[in-house]
């Protein structure tokens, strides 16, 4: 593939000339929300394709959305459907991909749908890296076809990224540029928060600098709290820094939420933040700051800027107030509480503690390591031992 740089220099022109295409790989939860949000921009310039295997499935959500688009007087948006698509088969992603030439493609396929891991993982476990080969399994395939058919296009992916992403780079492999969910969850949280301790009712003019990797989401979301780990973080309110307590910022984060499908809210919302940045950067002309989890293949997740060094559009870590440095020490030990210990060379390295965690919890023993080429075989195992043991129970 083309480098991140050149791809969006090519982008740059189709939307310059109003002709913009993105792409959804799997139209469940995650995948028919981003349809919606995207349909609701009411922008003419934008073409969403829908891709999957089951045409009447994918058929039913494209009309719910666009009806209720029409409804709501905003349905410009173009949508088509290819069905046929097969998530096991690259060659068959890679037709899809040939054929329409998306500037913009949402991995938004699950090796196992209908079923949110951390259902069974956080309360078990208190990690989520477990799900790591699952997360993987049809992104390497989309990723194969991306590479197979040089697609100009920005790829986006959804599913546990702060790990994926950095696997399939280590494996030599083509990789997504930018991860959604994670800190894009938390980040409002945090925004919510400041605005109530401030007194102020104008949340928006919040500002938050924030790295961490999945674990400080999950645990700072569900818990109010970061496990005793020191995370880089400041908040500003209209350009000033305020100086509040961290762990209390962390303690008033703990909102009730859905923990069903409707929680893929905050997951396409995210993709969505991608899209409009990539999007609004060439309109505006102006730096947009996304968060986003595995980008450029580094574990965890940063603060990255979308916009213009000198006359090119390019992407890059914002070490405007943390260092790369700061950031990335963060992100290790937010993805080691996770169950991640490293990912080097190809190989997934899960953390003894999850190890001995997942034995005594579900009777599995987890391998010490995966490699690229047990993937398939380990997600099968995870699934096997795992996911059909508890979900049999209930």
């Amino acid at each position: 593939m083309k480098t991140l740089q050149n791809r969006l220099c090519i982008i740059e022109d189709h939307v310059k000339n109003n002709n913009i295409t993105v792409m959804i790989i799997g139209l469940g939860s995650v995948g028919t929300y981003l349809l919606d949000y995207l349909a609701s921009r009411n922008d003419e310039a934008i073409k969403v394709v829908v891709v999957g295997r089951n045409r009447d499935k994918m058929e039913k959500n494209v009309n719910i959305v666009r009806v209720a688009a029409l409804i709501r007087g905003l349905n410009k948006t173009m949508i088509e459907i290819q069905d046929g698509v097969e998530l096991t088969d690259a060659s068959s992603i890679q037709a899809a991909i040939e054929k329409y030439t998306p500037d913009f493609i949402v991995n938004a396929s699950r090796a196992y749908p209908g079923l949110k891991y951390g259902s069974i993982s956080w309360a078990n476990v208190r990690a989520y890296g477990i799900w790591t080969p699952l997360a993987i399994r049809f992104t390497k395939n989309v990723m194969e076809a991306c590479d197979k058919a040089d697609t100009d296009a920005v790829v986006i992916n959804t599913s546990y990224s702060d790990a994926v992403i950095p696997w399939l780079k280590s494996t030599g492999k083509a990789y997504p540029d930018f991860g959604s969910g994670n800190m894009n969850h938390l980040i409002p949280r945090i925004k919510f928060a400041v605005a109530e301790m401030l007194k102020v009712k104008d949340f928006w003019n919040v500002d938050v600098m924030f790295a961490a990797g999945h674990f400080h989401d999950v645990c700072i979301s569900k818990e109010g709290q970061a496990e005793g780990v020191e995370l880089p973080l400041k908040v500003y309110y209209r350009d000033e820094e305020q100086a509040l307590d961290h762990n209390y910022i962390f303690s008033r984060c703990k909102i009730v939420m859905p923990v069903d499908a409707q929680r893929n809210m905050m997951n396409a919302s995210s993709n969505y933040g991608i899209i409009d940045a990539v999007i609004s950067a060439i309109r505006a002309g102006e730096n947009k700051r996304i968060f986003t989890p595995g980008v450029f293949g580094e574990i965890g997740c940063y603060p990255v800027v979308i916009g213009y060094r000198g006359d090119k559009l390019d992407a890059w870590i914002d070490e405007s107030v943390f260092s790369y440095e700061e950031m990335n020490k963060a992100n290790r030990i937010s993805m080691a509480l996770d169950g991640v210990e490293d990912i080097k060379d190809g190989t997934l390295i899960y953390t003894d503690y999850l190890i001995e965690k997942t034995k005594k919890a579900f009777g599995a023993e987890l391998p010490k390591t995966v490699a690229y080429d047990d993937i398939e075989k380990t997600a099968q195992f995870i699934i096997d031992k795992i996911i059909l043991p508890q979900t049999e129970k209930k």
